[in-house]
């Protein structure tokens, strides 16, 4: 019987005997378990940095606009050495995560509120609705003539956008609940202040992740985005005088850092999330 099913194997194309896997089933499996892991993002990541130095250094690409890699790893290193980029990437982190706590603060309490408070919903949340739209750059030059160019103007901005984030997906949680749960609550003749804190929240706090997360990565780009529009410091502010000097590696470094700060916030936030709310199951 053994002979016949390794007879088999070597008469038909990819089929093996049971328990002798070939050299090339093994290879592809080996190649499909890298693919699986996180280290398939990075090594995709690595390849294009190395296609961007190889497009400078084979002069695929001419233009001074377009310095090597290589150059911008440099001007990045140097940067933060003299501590200008570190410094400059710190004040918009600062003006960031303020805007960030006022505004998910706010959309979580009010999102919390509308959805417990139908007529109150019904109410206010036209009003949302007729502002959200509004493109943020759109806004930032009349709230100059407001606040200045400060950083309020900055902080005010940040937190308006992380407000919609955190009260849309905070308010689509509480409308979400099970009615039964509800109910339950009411059988039990649960206050509503203790139905809030002991039915509604715990049953919300996935969607509240959800937006607090997407909230974060906006909170971010539109700091960056206000700086460059109305702002005498800050990375924004530095990428757009970086422009205007010509000076491409260094404009380029600073936004290498806004790319690795992003994503470190992230996966600092996964990791918050893991520990406070583990029934979500993300990585």
């Amino acid at each position: 019987m053994t002979r016949y099913l390794v007879m088999l194997s070597a008469a038909v194309p990819g089929w093996n005997a049971p328990g002798r896997p070939p050299a090339a089933s093994a290879r592809s499996w080996s190649m499909r378990s890298i693919l699986r892991t996180r280290l398939s993002g990075f090594v995709l990541i690595a390849g294009l940095l190395a296609l961007w130095e190889c497009s400078v250094r084979f002069g695929w690409v001419h233009s001074q606009s377009w310095p090597p890699f290589s150059a911008v790893v440099v001007a990045c290193l140097r940067g933060l050495a003299d501590g200008e980029l570190a410094t400059t990437l710190l004040s918009t982190l600062r003006r960031m995560l303020t805007g960030y706590l006022i505004g998910c603060g706010v959309g979580v309490c009010l999102g919390l509120l509308l959805g417990t408070v139908t007529w109150l919903r019904w109410m206010i949340q036209p009003i949302i609705e007729v502002v959200r739209p509004i493109p943020i750059p759109a806004i930032v030059p009349p709230l100059i003539l407001f606040f200045g160019v400060d950083d309020a103007l900055k902080i005010f901005v940040v937190a308006l956008a992380c407000f919609f984030a955190a009260f849309i997906n905070t308010l689509a949680g509480v409308t979400g609940v099970d009615d039964v749960l509800l109910q339950t609550a009411r059988t039990f003749r649960t206050s509503w202040s203790r139905t809030l804190l002991r039915v509604i929240l715990p049953s919300t706090l996935p969607a509240i992740a959800s937006g607090l997360r997407v909230a974060l990565g906006l909170a971010l780009v539109v700091a960056v985005i206000a700086e460059m529009i109305a702002g005498s410091a800050g990375i924004g502010y530095y990428i757009v005088q970086m422009q205007y000097a010509l000076r491409p590696d260094a404009m380029y470094a600073a936004i290498l850092c806004l790319a690795a700060t992003g994503y470190l916030l992230n996966r600092a936030f996964l990791f918050a999330e893991r520990r406070l709310i583990p029934w979500m199951g993300r990585g």
